[in-house]
């Protein structure tokens, strides 16, 4: 889950909203570090403002850095023809709310996973069972018109690698929780619930259903 975007947003270097490495690489425009909408003290308890800081300001802020250089790279490689280097780069292009839901939403809940609350504790076991770094998901089956929770480790896409749309993600990276909840990720994922934006993820189900 990236908090950063109000949990309920899924950041780009997570990858899985459809473009593929090489659309993203051909872009010449700069990426930019995206403001927060709110403070960096909005998600506390649960959340302190040093590991909202700290997210923000460091590891996203790396990640649109080294984006940026990398597609640098990607561009001379494919101004250059050279098709080794293209794939070479595509694993750095790779790497590089609070309530309950409501209306649809929850009813798309309750029906694919009987209650709130279960699909709550499903999809917070999967989080919790993830090795090492990665992140858990709800997602959207458009072929079957159903919720669905999975699992990725480190920065594999939700789409690419299972055909799902993402709607919430998870953040189980340890620099997202480590400084407030040191090894205990269960407790990190049983408080994250309490700033997920809803309405975000509501919103990113109907498009979904487009």
């Amino acid at each position: 889950m990236n908090m950063l975007c109000r949990v309920g947003r899924v950041r780009r270097c997570a990858g899985g909203l459809g473009q593929t490495i090489s659309q993203v690489a051909a872009s010449k425009q700069k990426h930019t570090l995206p403001d927060l909408p709110y403070d960096y003290g909005a998600l506390e308890p649960h959340v302190n403002a040093e590991i909202m800081q700290l997210h923000h300001s460091k590891h996203h802020a790396t990640y649109v850095n080294n984006l940026n250089v990398t597609e640098e790279k990607y561009q001379e490689a494919l101004a250059k023809g050279d098709v080794t280097a293209q794939i070479a780069l595509q694993p750095a292009l790779k790497f590089n709310g609070g309530d309950e839901p409501k209306g649809e939403l929850l009813e798309a809940i309750k029906r694919d996973f009987g209650s709130f609350q279960k699909m709550k504790e499903k999809m917070s076991a999967a989080t919790v069972a993830v090795q090492g770094s990665g992140w858990g998901w709800l997602g959207y089956d458009k072929e079957s018109g159903s919720l669905r929770v999975a699992a990725c480790a480190n920065q594999d896409p939700l789409h690419g690698t299972t055909g799902l749309v993402p709607l919430l993600g998870i953040d189980v990276w340890e620099h997202a929780y480590y400084l407030q909840y040191k090894n205990v990720r269960p407790d990190y994922v049983k408080a994250i619930w309490n700033v997920v934006n809803w309405e975000n993820v509501s919103e990113r189900l109907q498009s979904a259903k487009k």
